[in-house]
């Protein structure tokens, strides 16, 4: 049976949640791989609207086992608030397991996240304030926090004290902030511990188990593709890998086992925080996308900036994540216009450039250039097959295709579980 990687092809906020929840019905586990409370999914079921953070969308399907792999980073407050959250709503939450080797979001990599990007005034990223990043980089510099630890006391304490000595170094002399105290750090952590006991496990070998027992297992990502630490518009990204190998490094699962890998595309764009964006709107038309589409961050609340569909950036999604297929998200967004400009290039220094350039001062002075498309203006929200769109809306999906270099395999034409046009199955 296979395993699937589903994730992001733009800046993130594609809809991975509603991809995966569709998927969830059908799969054994569906595991998250990467990033923290920094990515946010939305599922709607029925008239009911969850907002995940940390769990993963299989949290919501009653015979899925959800998993939050070692690649991810843990904020054991917000999981436990989460937990609690759809506990109260009637959902179960007792299948969930956590990786023992993910790394713990400390009280003190938050305060040194939000003073950074304070720090870095005009030049900051844009990060979400909530200690991903410093988390990240303690677990390079190999004095990170791990679930396991909350285990040992002995353990904890000597590395958050190690920890300490030099961020309370940088929080005041640096930040004029107060140091922050070893002990009561400990003790929140410890009060976690009994809490998050019963889901505590050794992923990496319940799923390769799974694999070899023929169950099917979807793989998660966060964010997106642009958004990748290494293959992302850097320094403008996350702090882990969202891209396909990321789910590889991220769940301890060998590349080999995996069979499918679906790229998840917005019929137009969307970005939150910093850094280049190509066909970024700034008029009426960027106004109303972000308004039909409700492009409002998840997590952070804020507002996307919205853009039209970009295929420089689907054909590198598709070149570095080896995508096997699509499923395009929001096209009933865009019924009404008479026209739908599709960015198929750039104009950097003067010259086309039809693929991503590698590098960040070209990218940063690249102008899209655009080819239009006749648009629709039928209600597309009641359609139950390909045939069932307009024509120029079938042809828009078709030009989309064939520019970013994967099938489109599903269609989002409504916010609901049910409003999806499934053209080739996943499974």
């Amino acid at each position: 049976m296979p395993a699937l990687v589903l994730l992001g092809a733009q800046w993130g906020d594609e809809g991975k949640g509603k991809a995966t929840d569709l998927l969830g019905g059908s799969v054994d586990y569906v595991v998250r791989y990467q990033g923290g409370n920094n990515a946010g999914h939305t599922v709607v079921v029925g008239d009911q609207k969850y907002a995940l953070h940390l769990l993963p969308s299989g949290i919501l399907s009653p015979s899925c086992t959800p998993v939050i792999g070692n690649g991810v980073v843990v904020d054991p407050s917000v999981l436990l608030s989460e937990l609690s959250g759809l506990n109260e709503r009637g959902v179960d939450t007792s299948k969930l397991l956590i990786s023992g080797n993910a790394h713990i979001i400390t009280p003190y990599h938050v305060s040194m996240d939000k003073v950074a990007e304070r720090f870095l005034g005009k030049r900051k990223i844009g990060t979400t304030g909530r200690g991903i990043g410093p988390t990240y980089a303690d677990k390079i510099n190999r004095v990170g926090i791990r679930v396991q630890d909350l285990y040992d006391e002995s353990i904890l304490t000597q590395k958050v004290e190690a920890a300490l000595d030099v961020k309370n170094q940088m929080l005041t002399k640096l930040y004029n902030r107060r140091a922050i105290a070893a002990d009561q750090v400990v003790e929140e952590l410890l009060g976690y511990a009994e809490q998050l006991k019963p889901y505590v496990a050794d992923t990496v070998l319940v799923l390769n188990q799974a694999l070899e027992d023929d169950k099917v297992v979807l793989f998660e990502g966060g964010q997106g593709t642009l958004l990748d630490i290494d293959h992302g518009t850097y320094p403008f990204v996350t702090s882990s890998n969202p891209t396909a190998g990321g789910a590889c490094t991220g769940a301890g699962v060998g590349p080999t086992k995996i069979s499918r890998v679906i790229g998840i595309l917005k019929a137009y764009t969307t970005r939150v925080g910093a850094g280049p964006f190509p066909t970024e709107l700034f008029d009426a038309d960027g106004e109303a996308l972000r308004r039909i589409g409700g492009e409002r961050g998840v997590t952070t609340g804020r507002d996307r900036r919205c853009g039209w569909f970009d295929a420089v950036i689907a054909r590198y999604a598709t070149r570095v994540n080896g995508l096997t297929d699509f499923f395009l998200t929001k096209l009933d967004v865009l019924t009404g216009w008479e026209e739908i400009p599709v960015c198929v290039a750039y104009e950097i220094d003067g010259k086309r450039v039809e693929e991503l350039p590698y590098s960040q001062t070209d990218f940063h002075h690249a102008k899209p250039i655009y080819e239009t498309l006749p648009g629709w203006s039928e209600d597309i929200t009641k359609a139950k097959s390909f045939s069932d769109l307009p024509k120029n809306a079938q042809n828009y999906v078709k030009a989309l295709e064939e520019m970013s270099g994967a099938p489109i395999s599903a269609i989002g034409v409504g916010p609901g579980r049910d409003e999806t046009i499934e053209i080739n199955s996943f499974l």
